[in-house]
């Protein structure tokens, strides 16, 4: 009996201790874990589809903790509110940003959060209340908040396509490679010909360049020549019809002022008046060569009359 005793005291006594042993250990990881840990309010004016309680936050891609709590802002329905907890020397500051992210290939949702100079005060709760981080516009809550519009407008993108390669259309598309496959092998099978179009067109192009360049040194030559030769030919016979015309004044006005003497010795001077007309006749000759000489000198100097124009 007395053994029996002595093994239930020391029994009794080791639960005891261990009992007092846990209940140590777990008010010491109560009182670590409240030391280590801050808490924040992020807001977000948008949906948070795929963040739910647990998931992680991470700062600059480092986890340093997670949601604790996720709930709607009683005065705005259209704010949610996510309670975060993260590790107590994580250096917040007010100019930290946070938004919604994605981790990889899995798709979770978490908070990233980022930025805090390390000139800027640490974010910090006035009165016992909980700091809080506004969370910018994150572009992934924009995708899945249009993720059925993108969703309906890939299928309709599909039926698309599916019609344009209908069994008829294929059908029009094979025929047309058929076509083409054709084609090229009628241009294969007469490249020599192409070629040989092609040096004859070469040269062609060669002659007709060859014929423009002759023809624009005719053309220099005949200038030179009009302004040269022709210019000098007309300007002398300007000069013989000034002349002409000086000495015709001086006979038609000896003519008058002797027209008594010469009506009186008219048997005389018989000869005096076909002398006359040729004179005149000469005279008349030059100046129609002057004319044709002003009005086309290259055509009266080489033979070439000018072209008259039509008028209807």
């Amino acid at each position: 009996m007395e053994t029996r005793a002595h093994h239930i005291l020391i029994g009794l006594f080791t639960v005891l201790i261990v009992i007092g042993g846990l209940l140590f250990g777990i008010w010491l990881a109560k009182a670590h874990s409240e030391k280590e840990w801050n808490y924040y309010d992020v807001v977000f004016n948008e949906a948070v589809t795929g963040l739910s309680r647990g998931s992680a936050v991470q700062y600059n891609g480092i986890r340093l903790g997670d949601v604790n709590q996720l709930r709607l802002d009683p005065n705005d329905p259209r704010r949610v509110l996510a309670r975060i907890r993260v590790s107590g020397d994580t250096p917040l500051r007010t100019d930290t940003h946070a938004k919604l992210a994605l981790t990889g290939v899995t798709g979770v949702a978490i908070i990233q959060l980022s930025g805090g100079s390390p000139g800027s005060p640490l974010l910090v709760g006035h009165d016992g209340e909980v700091p809080i981080i506004n969370a910018d516009t994150s572009p992934l809550a924009k995708l899945l908040s249009n993720g059925e519009d993108l969703i309906t407008n890939i299928s309709q993108a599909t039926a698309r396509a599916n019609e344009l390669l209908s069994p008829a259309n294929v059908h029009r598309i094979e025929n047309t490679l058929d076509h083409l496959d054709k084609t090229t092998g009628v241009i294969a099978d007469e490249r020599e010909d192409i070629r040989s179009l092609i040096k004859q067109l070469a040269m062609a192009t060669q002659q007709a360049n060859d014929t423009l360049a002759e023809s624009k040194a005719l053309v220099h030559n005949a200038n030179g020549l009009v302004e040269g030769q022709g210019k000098a030919t007309l300007q002398s016979a300007q000069r013989a019809m000034a002349s002409l015309e000086h000495s015709m004044a001086s006979v038609d006005r000896l003519l008058n002022d002797n027209s008594d003497a010469l009506n009186g010795g008219a048997a005389s001077l018989g000869d005096l008046g076909p002398a006359l007309r040729e004179l005149r006749d000469t005279l008349s000759s030059l100046r129609s060569i002057t004319r044709r000489l002003d009005e086309n000198p290259s055509g009266y100097l080489f033979g070439r009359e000018k072209t008259k124009e039509f008028t209807p």
